[in-house]
This record gives C-alpha cells, sequence and structure tokens, in this order.
C-alpha cells in the first residue's frame, strides 16, 4: 500500500486531487496524506489533530477531505431528574464544550431540580419540515395549487412515505405569494432528526403536484422550512420536536440554593428575557438556552448548525404564593438518536450516557426521550444564570473559575 508521504507527493505534483486519496489508499492513510499536504503547504503543525482514537473509515459518511478531528471536552452534568412522557429517570447530561462556566452553571440547576422532587418534560410536537417552492401564472393558478394540496393530502402521504420505512406525513400547510406557491411539509421522522428523510419525501411528493397541476417546481427548499436560519415561523409552527420543561421549586429551596427570593428571579425574567428580548427584537426569549443545545450536540451527534432553531425558546418564570414555577419551551429543537453524526464513536458513547443510542421501541421514543433532557438541562442552565443575576454572583463566579 503507498504510504502517507508519497501520496502527498502525488498531490502536490498534481497527478491525484486532495479528494480523490481514498480512491487509493485507506481512510487513514488518506488523512496522514492530507495532513502531509497542508503541513507543507502552510506554517501548521497538525501532530495533536491527526491523533485520534476513532477509526476514519468511521466518519467518511460524516465528513469529505478529512485530515484529522478536533477534539472538544466533554463534561456531564447531574443527575437531572426528569419525568418524560413515558419514564422517570435520574440522567447524566453529557456536554462537550470549551466555554468555561457553562458545565458548573448547568450542574448547579441540576442540584435546584433534585431539590424540588424533579422537572417534567413533554414534546408536544413532532414535524420536521421541507418547504418546496413552485412556479405558477398568477394568484388564479395558485390559489388552484392550493386547493388541489388541501384536498389530496392522502395521494401525497403516499408518495412522500414510500421513500422510507419510518416517516409519516403529518402536515402539508400551503403558503400563496403572488405567482410563487410554498408548501411546508411536516414529518415525523421517529427517532431520525430527519433532514435528508424529509428532503427525499419531499421530492417524490413533488413530482406528483407537477403531475397534477400546472405548478413547476423552481426548488426543493425554499426557505420557508426554515432550516439553520432564525426564522419566525419555526417559533411559531415548530419544527423538529416542540419540547417543554417545568419545575415547581418550593421557596426555602430558591433562596437557599440559588441565594435569592422567588420574586427577584421572576422579576430579572420579565425585565431581561421578555422585555429586552422584545425589545431587541429577537426570536428567543431565554437567558442562554443555546449555550446547553450547543453542547447537547456536540456530545451527541446533533447538527450543530441546528442551534439556530434550538435557540427558539421562551422561558416563564412565576413566583407563587409558596413556590417558583419556572419552564422553557423550545419551539424548534431538532434532535436525532439514529443517523448523521450520532453513529461517530464517541458521539454514540455520549448517547450511551443516556441509554438513548440507536432506535427507541416503539421508533421516535429514543428522539421524544433526548429532546425531554436536553429542554430539562436548558431549564437548568436557566434557572443557574437567573439566580446568578439575582444574587450578583455572576461575574465573581466566572472569575472565581479563571474565565
Amino acid at each position: 500500500m503507498t504510504d502517507a508521504t508519497d501520496l502527498a507527493a502525488r498531490v502536490r505534483e498534481g497527478d491525484i486531487a486532495l479528494h480523490e486519496l481514498e480512491a487509493h489508499t485507506d481512510a487513514d492513510t488518506a488523512a496522514a496524506a492530507r495532513r502531509r499536504v497542508i503541513e507543507s503547504e502552510t506554517d501548521a503543525r497538525l501532530d495533536t489533530v491527526g491523533d485520534y482514537g476513532i477509526d476514519a473509515a468511521d466518519a467518511e459518511p460524516n465528513i469529505e477531505n478529512m485530515l484529522g478531528t478536533v477534539q472538544i471536552p466533554l463534561g456531564v452534568a447531574g443527575p437531572l431528574p426528569v419525568t418524560g412522557e413515558r419514564e422517570e429517570r435520574k440522567e447524566y447530561l453529557p456536554l462537550a464544550t470549551t466555554e468555561g462556566a457553562l458545565v458548573a452553571s448547568v450542574n448547579r440547576g441540576c442540584a435546584v431540580i433534585r431539590a424540588a422532587d424533579g422537572a417534567n418534560a413533554r414534546v408536544t410536537k413532532r414535524a420536521m419540515t421541507r418547504a418546496p417552492v413552485f412556479r405558477v401564472s398568477d394568484i388564479v393558478e395558485a390559489q388552484a395549487v392550493v386547493e388541489w394540496v388541501r384536498d389530496s393530502h392522502e395521494a401525497l402521504a403516499a408518495a412522500a412515505e414510500a421513500t422510507t420505512s419510518h416517516g409519516e406525513l403529518v402536515e402539508i400547510t400551503p403558503y400563496a405569494v403572488g405567482d410563487s406557491v410554498f408548501l411546508r411539509f411536516g414529518y415525523d421522522t421517529k427517532d431520525a432528526m430527519g433532514m435528508n428523510m424529509a428532503t427525499i419525501a419531499t421530492g417524490e411528493a413533488c413530482e406528483v403536484v407537477e403531475r397534477e397541476t400546472p405548478a413547476e417546481l423552481v426548488a426543493l427548499s425554499g426557505n420557508l422550512c426554515t432550516d439553520k436560519k432564525p426564522a419566525a415561523i419555526n417559533a411559531v409552527e415548530g419544527r423538529g420536536r416542540s419540547v417543554t420543561a417545568d419545575v415547581r421549586i418550593p421557596n426555602e429551596v430558591v433562596e437557599e440554593r440559588l441565594h435569592a427570593t422567588p420574586e427577584a428571579i421572576a422579576e430579572i425574567n420579565t425585565r431581561k428575557n421578555l422585555v429586552g428580548s422584545a425589545k431587541a427584537g429577537s426570536l428567543g426569549f431565554n437567558a442562554q438556552a443555546a449555550n446547553i443545545v450547543a453542547a447537547a450536540f456536540l456530545a451527541t451527534g446533533q447538527d450543530a448548525a441546528q442551534v439556530v432553531e434550538g435557540a427558539n425558546a421562551i422561558t416563564t418564570v412565576e413566583a407563587r404564593d409558596d413556590e417558583l414555577y419556572a419552564s422553557v419551551s423550545l419551539a424548534s429543537l431538532e434532535v436525532g438518536t439514529v443517523g448523521g453524526g450520532t453513529k461517530l464513536p464517541t458521539q454514540s458513547e455520549a448517547l450511551s450516557v443516556l441509554g438513548l443510542r440507536g432506535g427507541g421501541d416503539p421508533p421516535g421514543t429514543n428522539a421524544d426521550r433526548l429532546a425531554e433532557i436536553i429542554a430539562a438541562g436548558a431549564l437548568a442552565g436557566e434557572l443557574s444564570l437567573l439566580g446568578a443575576l439575582a444574587s450578583r454572583h455572576l461575574s465573581s463566579a466566572h472569575e472565581a473559575l479563571g474565565r
């Protein structure tokens, strides 16, 4: 077998393209050859990038032009007691991050939730979306297409679901804008995050639309989906999984654990997370939900770019007579336990910590549970940060941890 040095020389000579190396050797040697090429053409040293414990062949479905891995510290917060739709269990939440104090903050929130006898969490909607855009001649034709789509769910579902053994078409919402018609398809993708599943299924359904109506497909994605971009439609209609976690905390626990009164925490949430976010025109009304979503996504092999939608969360807090009620509602949390990055060895191990590696029985239950746990983790983070602000300990906590 040709070694990495020889292959690197052939790339530099123009005999082999950088992306063609796997056709000439195994995946690990191809990655080593790329490191040689990049080192020879830059001032970089890639020894640490090339020191990884996975088989590069395992990563081939997830990366092109691989030259190594980037290692992110992995921490754990918990135990976090979460009662979901199907089970009650204490969980340890894996969090991958380079932000000091984040895991400590979530861990403190977990302690508050434990002292309050746990959080509840429920997935209220499942719908991974893909929204193609079609061309029509005018609004009269657009209306005809919209009416046909509304009357033809069964035919469109048959075409879409023929492409998948698990996906189920649950909704189609049409939108007419002048001579454009958008169809927002929503799928229950079970334990898969489901973006690829939704795209393939929608492609088949689009062929039926073109065959049966005057509409002509312009693009399989018309950005009304909306994937990996801030969008109010995801906040209103949801995408992936819409999930809420809440907790009722006795007043004495609030004061003992968060070092503040329930009234102070509720006021900060109103003025900061609600009023401040509204004044800023934010699509997220929360303190730091994206921190927990991003760290959990990196740890468990989710699509990191979809933290954009995952930050689409509203935190509510109410000081009641003898308790503090707090909730976090994430409108568009896109998670899965099969496919994509979940199959990589380290990410698979993180899912195993949660007991959620692979598909659930029945299908969809593992991804539901993952959404519930991430929501409860986000709630822990919100409680901790609100408490730090109320007690005026935020800056001192970061200083004490050397951040």
